[in-house]
């Protein structure tokens, strides 16, 4: 009797629900627009292995989420790590916490992209190394259960009974000088051995992986058609996500220029906040290539004005100022970003004005940036300040996220 071997492009069919969403975009139209929505699924696809299998709640392990290749979402600062768990199980995460300017810890229900349903405030919890009372460069271990065992004394972390999978951001704010945490997660409880797989199950997930890529753009496209249509272009939209970080307050914006225009963004900052961003996307919610262009800049990085207020500046070409985002190319897109453990949350402004009349709206005496002051040392005398800004009011300043390394 002939066995019947699985069709696998009739299991991979769900692909095409991911392509089938190029109605949601602004220009669907665009034959540039389908290419990138089919490079965009196949990153997700290709992703989606990670997701169904690597590990299991019983046998966990940390699988990449976000980072400089798979770029559908992530803040520029951050790399993302997930494994699946069960609520009901106990683990002990441990290793050493490194020095990045965050590290946080979110348990929730669901893994991304894993249903097609928007995320609840169901199964979350979260902490970071404040919370923990991490040191930097501390060797530590942190328990991870519903309930905190009788007598445990070590750092302890409660996840809700419903939780189906932790997530980790390692928050940056100095990419050349920080140290990524090296962590590990186990679970404490008795479990059996993990099991191979058999054939139906292989195909059930395999199933599960060409769901994955719709489910993530329905999720992101939403986000970023919702601010669209509320609050229309160049204009920040303050907003606290559920299921996000709870000390976290987001300001996204949708954003259009033309070739020859920038976007100036003013902003008062907080008197107090742990760690802040903004970064830019293109128009299919991806981060903007940020380890090879200027398209990301945090509190670390940024040049601060005399006055002590925010100015970056959005451009198709270098507008000879601190601060310019570049859009890689993309003259629309949305503009994300984040206020973290902040007593205020400003609204920055966006000002859309021609190039030439960039600097009619910085202060006076904000530092011209040339190329040949991109990466230090550039023989021209100037050094890195140690406030995070760049130069000297006046003077020539370097732009020291050009050619930035993650």
């Amino acid at each position: 009797m002939a066995r019947e071997i699985p069709d696998l492009v009739e299991l991979l069919a769900p692909l095409e629900g991911a392509c089938a969403r190029l109605g949601e975009l602004w220009h669907p139209d665009d034959p540039a627009a389908a290419a990138e929505l089919a490079r965009q699924t196949l990153a997700s696809f290709s992703y989606s292995y990670f997701a169904y299998f690597h590990a299991t709640p019983e046998h966990p392990d940390w699988a990449p989420l976000w980072n400089p290749v798979y770029t559908l979402q992530p803040n520029p600062d951050d790399i993302y790590w997930q494994s699946p768990i069960r609520g009901d199980l106990r683990y002990r995460v441990a290793g050493n916490r490194g020095t990045c300017r965050i590290l946080s810890f979110t348990t929730q229900r669901f893994l991304s992209g894993t249903v097609d349903e928007l995320p609840r405030d169901n199964g979350h919890r979260e902490v970071d190394d404040a919370d923990l009372e991490l040191a930097l460069g501390e060797e530590f271990e942190v328990l991870f259960a519903a309930e905190r065992p009788r007598g445990w004394r070590g750092r302890y972390a409660p996840i809700d009974p419903q939780a189906g999978g932790m997530m980790v951001r390692a928050r940056m704010y100095d990419w050349e000088r920080e140290v990524d945490p090296v962590l590990t997660i186990e679970c404490l409880d008795p479990v059996p051995p993990k099991p191979r797989p058999d054939a139906a199950e292989i195909l059930r997930r395999i199933g599960e992986m060409a769901h994955f890529p719709a489910r993530k753009t329905g999720l992101y496209f939403a986000m970023q058609n919702g601010i669209r249509e509320r609050v229309g272009y160049n204009v920040f939209e303050p907003v606290r996500y559920v299921g996000a970080l709870a000390k976290q307050v987001y300001w996204p914006a949708c954003f259009q220029l033309a070739p020859g225009e920038a976007l100036v963004i003013e902003s008062d900052l907080p008197r107090r906040c742990r760690y802040w961003n903004i970064q830019v996307n293109d128009p299919y919610f991806n981060a903007v290539e940020y380890v090879y262009r200027f398209a990301s800049l945090n509190g670390a990085q940024a040049h601060l004005a005399s006055d002590g207020r925010l100015y970056a500046v959005v451009a198709l070409e270098d507008p000879g100022v601190p601060n310019w985002l570049d859009p890689g190319g993309f003259t629309e897109g949305t503009l994300y970003g984040r206020w973290y453990d902040a007593d205020e949350a400003p609204t920055p402004k966006i000002h859309r004005v021609p190039l030439g009349e960039v600097r009619d709206l910085l202060p006076p005496d904000t530092p011209r940036v040339t190329p040949r002051c991109g990466r230090p040392p550039c023989g021209a005398g100037c050094a890195p300040p140690s406030d995070g800004g760049a130069g000297e009011p006046g003077g020539e300043a370097p732009n020291w996220q050009v050619g930035k390394i993650v």
